[in-house]
């Protein structure tokens, strides 16, 4: 029998898979994997499979369940075993996705269009300014998810620094850095609920204090939960998705050449980048609550499930050339959101920021090129979540 091929793999270009995942690729579409711990958990890698599993009334959530599969030490905290929304199961998850999802529709993103286009201008006429070489990590990358989450939050812009280090710590330290970048934010976040309570403002964490707190449907800890998480996912992965989306694009001219010729792809190349990117690697994380038949396999009751977007939106059975980035290919459908009750909250925000940032730097410097080879750039993360420290540029 074949042995468990390791994961998480860490990347070597920011943009591509490991190449230990080719292996993996041809066990799936349904293999174990051997977890940093030693422990194993099965693996779909299948789009088809990964689709049909994410809604099976079986898979669960609770991370807190003694054999959910840890994929990195610093997932292993109390923080990030009870997370709101992403550590829950219906009705409670079902129940808080209601109290958000008006406020993170393509409605309610489209609303703030003008605000992301004015915030994204700014950036660029600095970029401008500046002259090359610039940074972009630092200059719009960082600060664009940042300054929006913060706008709609309601939460201070005046401390993006501290959440922005705090959070990269929960999402790429170690345990410890993890645990203490989660309790800092929880103190930060408490201290700003509490002030929200005695003084709602206009952001969202105001209107759930009037909407739910002071009606008695939500309380103060779940508010503060809420906003942990809305916080981290909001500024980290959009973030990264820019950085990276930026970064393939440049590597295939191309492509950037065909978005000069006619902006209007635009949308339909942010998603063929969410698909060959996949800035976090797995879009699930989960454990078997009753035995699941899928793909030939049975996995049984207790058993961890793990879902990998990386592999899956590049499954040959679902996409014609899936190696191949190709912003008008017509096949862009992809699990980089995962699928089924907890597809990602803040996705219609996360297109829209990467659309308007991407817009800005095709049409206002055309001639924008990477000032480093993409193998010297720097990369950080242990293989579920991509991220690059700095992206110079020169035009």
């Amino acid at each position: 029998m074949t042995a468990a091929p390791p994961y998480p793999q860490k990347r070597t270009c920011p943009y591509q898979p490991p190449e230990g995942y080719a292996a993996v690729e041809e066990q799936g579409p349904v293999l174990k994997v051997t977890l940093f711990d030693g422990r194993e958990a099965w693996m779909i890698t299948g789009f088809q499979e990964a689709r049909e599993i994410l809604t099976h009334p079986n898979l669960s959530s609770q991370r807190t369940h003694p054999n959910f599969p840890i994929v990195a030490p610093r997932f292993r905290s109390g923080i990030a075993r009870n997370l709101a929304l992403i550590a829950m199961d219906p009705p409670v998850h079902d129940t808080y996705r209601r109290f958000l999802n008006p406020h993170f529709s393509l409605r309610s993103a489209r609303t703030m269009r003008k605000d992301i286009e004015e915030v994204v201008k700014g950036y660029v006429d600095d970029i401008l300014d500046q002259g090359p070489p610039a940074d972009l990590i630092p200059a719009l990358a960082v600060p664009l998810p940042s300054l929006i989450i913060c706008k709609h939050l309601g939460v201070p812009y005046a401390d993006h620094d501290f959440f922005q280090e705090a959070s990269g710590r929960v999402m790429l330290g170690t345990e410890e850095d993890s645990v203490a970048g989660g309790q800092a934010l929880v103190d930060y976040l408490d201290r700003l609920t509490h002030d929200q309570i005695a003084n709602p403002t206009d952001g969202l964490l105001g209107t759930l204090v009037r909407e739910r707190v002071q009606t008695g449907e939500m309380n103060h800890d779940e508010l503060v939960s809420i906003a942990l998480v809305l916080l981290i996912a909001a500024h980290e992965t959009t973030s990264s998705s820019l950085a990276l989306g930026l970064i393939t694009l440049l590597e295939h001219p191309d492509q950037w050449a065909r978005l000069q010729a006619d902006i209007s792809g635009l949308p339909r190349a942010i998603e063929e980048i969410l698909r060959y990117v996949a800035t976090t690697d797995l879009v699930a994380t989960r454990v078997a609550k009753g035995d699941i038949e899928i793909g030939g396999h049975t996995i049984k009751a207790g058993e961890g499930v793990l879902v990998s977007g990386t592999i899956a939106n590049r499954d040959e059975a679902n996409h014609a050339d899936p190696h191949t980035f190709d912003i008008g290919r017509p096949d862009t459908h992809h699990l980089t959101f995962g699928f089924g009750i907890h597809q990602c909250l803040g996705q219609n925000l996360a297109r829209l920021q990467i659309e308007i940032a991407l817009e800005a730097l095709i049409t206002r410097i055309p001639t924008l090129r990477l000032a480093k080879p993409v193998s010297e750039l720097p990369i950080l993360g242990s293989g579920t979540v991509q991220r690059v420290l700095s992206l110079p540029v020169e035009w």
